[in-house]
């Protein structure tokens, strides 16, 4: 929970910025946080940022606690949908950015009673869950399918690829993620053509490497599942520059990025896929629980600009997104992320404004 400073200067910021509609925003920019801070919109704080897509979360887990009957009707009393995310989409709307929905999480009537993070038996509920959201959310065009299936800690079954391309048991983890996210594709393009998949979502390291991963996603007749972005949050502890030399060992960070692209397009089809990235924050202060390095906000705000720069010389990328707008709240031990282009006072820092020239 933020505190009440925050919420506080939050609303003071907001009513301080131009009226909806007074800025361009770019699909180039992307970003994630709340929708609202103490009942007062975020959105013209987004507007004014230049943000054209606005990503959260829809948690299947949460939304069908049980089976439903007819799993492709938004309208089956077995989904309970957030009214808060009705009200960020309209909300969203009316500012002229669009929004992306990262949804994962398998309920324990899909999975055989395991925790979330643990795959549907059958991919298709999956898929039907994803067409009932579709026509619940028939604004939303961009869909995330899962978040960093790469990490065990978020997609199971999955073996740890210990450098090495997966062979036998280890490839099961991707399998089964295939098939997933290719009957995910089926479900949203049969709602509507205009729907984008955003496949594969991988992160910089992870339980299975970005490099690895990719050349084990794979349906049951050899062909690769079908997407139309591939996700890919490129933490880096170095400036975000596409020339940077190669990390190697099949890991991929904002300077890889060029390095993935000759990977998708060995293993993917169409060639040329464009990239999501999805998430990438830039901590500064002060050390951290989630990262081993921060910078200086002068840093921070350079690092911004980078990335900016970058996301609209390479037409390859197709959106850079930041996690998040606000530091994250105080823990006890003081080694929270100060990720934020405002921070928990309300105070845009220099990557605001180096976010918003962007």
């Amino acid at each position: 929970m933020r505190t009440l400073n925050i919420a506080v200067c939050a609303i003071a910021l907001a009513l301080i910025l131009p009226a909806a509609g007074s800025g361009a925003v770019s699909l180039k920019k992307s970003i994630w946080g709340p929708a609202t801070v103490a009942g007062a919109s975020q959105f013209p704080i987004y507007a004014d940022l230049g943000v054209g897509l606005w990503q959260t979360g829809l948690d299947w887990n949460t939304v069908a606690l049980r089976r439903p009957g007819h799993p492709r009707d938004p309208d089956d009393p077995a989904y309970a949908w957030p009214a808060e995310l009705d009200a960020a989409i309209a909300d969203a709307s009316r500012h002229d950015i669009a929004v992306a929905l990262l949804v994962m999480g398998t309920p324990r009537w899909a999975n055989g009673g395991k925790a979330a993070r643990w795959a549907p038996r059958d991919p298709r509920d999956y898929a039907s869950f994803l067409a009932a959201a579709s026509r619940r959310y028939p604004a939303v065009r961009h869909w995330m399918i899962w978040g960093e299936p790469t990490k065990a800690s978020n997609f199971q079954p999955l073996r740890r690829d210990r450098g090495r391309p997966l062979t036998g048991r280890g490839l099961r983890g991707p399998r089964i993620y295939a098939r997933m996210l290719d009957r995910a594709y089926a479900a949203l393009k049969g709602v509507s053509r205009a729907n984008l998949v955003i496949g594969g979502n991988s992160f910089t390291v992870g339980t299975v490497r970005p490099r690895h991963w990719l050349g084990a996603l794979r349906l049951p007749n050899g062909r690769p599942p079908r997407m139309d972005l591939y996700g890919h949050n490129p933490f880096t502890l170095r400036r975000p520059l596409v020339s940077q030399a190669p990390i190697g060992r099949g890991y991929a960070d904002f300077g890889d990025l060029d390095t993935l692209a000759r990977w998708l397009d060995r293993n993917l089809r169409p060639r040329g896929l464009k990239l999501f990235l999805s998430e990438t924050s830039f901590p500064t202060d002060h050390a951290n629980f989630e990262f081993n390095f921060w910078l200086t906000r002068d840093t921070q705000a350079g690092w911004v600009s980078d990335a900016l720069r970058e996301s609209r010389r390479w037409s390859r990328i197709y959106a850079f997104g930041y996690l998040g707008l606000y530091d994250d709240a105080v823990r006890p031990d003081g080694l929270q992320v100060e990720r934020g282009l405002v921070d928990r006072a309300g105070r845009p820092k220099p990557a605001y404004e180096a976010f918003k020239r962007g």
